[in-house]
């Protein structure tokens, strides 16, 4: 018993010395960039922090091709896209990591009685070849056409999958996901595009070609209109101790059901 209770305590002396050795981290992580991914980088920061109290997790939404551009510059740790890195971006030393698919949803106001378009349409719309909604089953009312300024994610995603790149007849280009919502939610002949996890109940996501968009569709594919969620990083720089915690954490599938929250389908 004497040997026993001896070698229990000679563990804990042992535990105790080994927890007192690890290293506690502290600092900053910055991230920067798409206004999307507002709801997925702030669940993953709060789970994060409750785990790593030494480590504040900050997030500047200034969309997606300003976050690309204050990784090249330095300005933040890591960068968010809601699209995928240029070539040329690639080429500057940059490199993307997909963290989670999202829908890009098509929105009206909840009383536009149109439900369901098909790509072609929606394509056509845009680019302003259809201009009443009467000609898609709707009212006899002017289709007021929506998007987001160009350098969004939204807006390169939404526009390399329906063709219509260099081609919108936006009547407004607004600068936030929320400013699409509340634009569209606010005028019956609206129609706008935004992440499908941001949809609120004051606008209404169409159909695209009979599929609605959800969680299932974008991950089994056949809601087409979709696009990645992208990590940015320096290719030949290490992250911070912090930072580089972080974004294992976030990249791991561990964090699978905290992005699953934020609407958002991981891809780990």
């Amino acid at each position: 018993m004497k040997k026993l209770i001896c070698g229990v305590m000679a563990l804990l002396l042992v535990g105790s010395v080994f927890a007192g050795c690890q290293k506690k981290v502290s600092g900053k992580v910055a991230t920067d960039g798409s206004t999307s991914m507002e709801d997925v980088i702030g669940g993953l920061a709060e789970s994060f922090m409750n785990n790593n109290n030494g480590i504040t997790v900050t997030y500047n939404p200034t969309g997606s091709s300003s976050g690309v551009q204050a990784v090249q510059e330095g300005r933040c740790d890591i960068g968010l896209a809601s699209r995928d890195l240029k070539d040329e971006e690639k080429e500057s030393g940059l490199t993307g990591t997909t963290l989670a698919l999202d829908g890009i949803a098509v929105i009206v106001n909840p009383e536009n009685p149109v439900a369901d378009l098909d790509l072609e349409t929606i394509a056509k719309i845009y680019t302003g070849e259809i201009t009443n909604w009467k000609d898609v089953g709707g009212n006899d009312a002017e289709i007021v056409v929506i998007g987001r300024e160009a350098g969004s994610g939204t807006r390169d995603g939404f526009e390399s999958i329906t063709g219509t790149e260099e081609a919108c007849a936006y009547r407004q280009e607004l600068t936030s996901t929320g400013d699409v919502i509340a634009t569209v939610a606010g005028n019956p002949d609206a129609i706008g595009y935004t992440s499908l996890s941001a949809v609120e109940d004051n606008v209404k996501a169409l159909s695209v070609g009979g599929v609605a968009p959800s969680e299932a569709t974008v991950k089994d594919g056949s809601y087409v209109i979709q696009r990645p969620f992208v990590l940015v990083t320096k290719t030949d720089a290490k992250l911070s101790e912090a930072a580089q915690m972080f974004f294992d954490y976030i990249t791991s599938a561990e964090a699978a059901e905290v992005i699953a929250a934020a609407g958002v389908v991981a891809v780990n």
